[in-house]
């Protein structure tokens, strides 16, 4: 079986982790959200697939849930000795080491598909691990701080300003003359099952989706396409979804994250979605408009319900395959 999983960092990293664990024999890609990338002391940092590779790869920090494990700060604190900032995004010493060999490959002429690969070979994380597109892709929000308009990375609105700041309009920088990365629309093409993972919408799924062709890419693949909801009974599990969904207007459930994606019948991304058991009332909702709608437990507490989440997503695709 080949699986094809769209993901972000942190709770997407999770959800792979238990579709490695219930189809062990299966042949999964991954392709990661990379418009939380930034540039950061001469250093390309690319939080969600790092998040991805360190996960799988057993050297995540287990408490936090991001960067690794057993993580020390000399070099942050040293900077910061200097004057030199942001003072409010931090990289580890043994994160640095990552990020100094993938930009030593991007100055070097390789992609970042290569880059990645060659991350990977330590990490074994088991699974094909792509960016979205090699071109850089940017997420903004046009915000205003302390009453001045400001064009902020979303590293900065997420880290420094802890999602508080209103916004305006929020934009993917670079997106329009980006490409798919190598082997991602062939993922998509030639997968018989697509997992949209429970990952925010507006941040990690909405850019994947945005690079020209991949939304296209979605909705010719033969494979059934079900996602999972990120938000359970009215609220983000993790991150600022709703946050998010509020500053664009948008209902927050999982209904309406559903109907943001759409249905393939018309038009849309999905086949099929999974909601919350708290969140019941959205079958009933979803159905009628072509989504094939279940409701079972999503929270991920352990490894044996993030398992089960996983399996739970990979039946309803063998379902409407069937």
């Amino acid at each position: 079986m080949r699986i094809t999983i769209l993901s972000g960092g942190i709770g997407g990293a999770r959800f792979v982790s238990g579709v490695v664990a219930a189809a062990p024999d299966a042949d999964v890609t991954v392709v990661a959200n990379t418009a939380d990338d930034i540039w950061l002391h001469g250093l390309r940092v690319c939080p969600d697939l790092d998040s991805l590779m360190y996960t799988l790869g057993g050297g995540i920090d287990p408490v936090r849930r991001w960067g690794r494990a057993d993580e020390t700060w000399s070099a942050k604190e040293d900077l910061a000795a200097y004057g030199e900032g942001p003072d409010w995004f931090g990289l580890g010493d043994r994160d640095i080491a990552t990020h100094l060999v993938r930009t030593r490959l991007l100055r070097e002429g390789r992609g970042l598909t290569a880059a990645t690969a060659h991350l990977c070979e330590r990490w074994r994380p088991g699974v094909t691990l792509l960016p979205m597109t090699e071109d850089e892709v940017e997420t903004h929000l046009d915000a205003v701080v302390d009453g001045e308009p400001r064009h902020l990375h979303f590293q900065e609105y997420w880290i420094r300003h802890r999602a508080g700041v209103p916004f305006t309009a929020l934009s993917y920088d670079g997106v329009e003359s980006s490409t798919p990365a190598p082997g991602v629309a062939e993922a998509i093409a030639g997968a018989d099952v697509v997992l949209v993972a429970p990952s925010n919408p507006v941040v990690s799924i909405g850019p994947i989706v945005a690079v020209p062709g991949l939304a296209d890419a979605l909705r010719s693949t033969s494979a059934p396409v079900v996602g999972v909801s990120p938000i359970i009974g009215g609220g983000a599990v993790r991150g600022m979804a709703d946050q998010l969904m509020t500053g664009l207007g948008r209902e927050i459930s999982a209904a309406a994250v559903a109907e943001t994606y759409g249905s393939r019948r018309d038009g849309g991304l999905l086949d099929g979605w999974l909601v919350d058991v708290q969140d019941a009332d959205a079958v009933d909702r979803l159905s009628p408009a072509g989504v094939a709608t279940r409701s079972v437990p999503l929270f991920m507490d352990d490894d044996a319900t993030t398992r089960q989440l996983a399996d739970d997503a990979i039946a309803l695709a063998r379902e409407l395959r069937r």
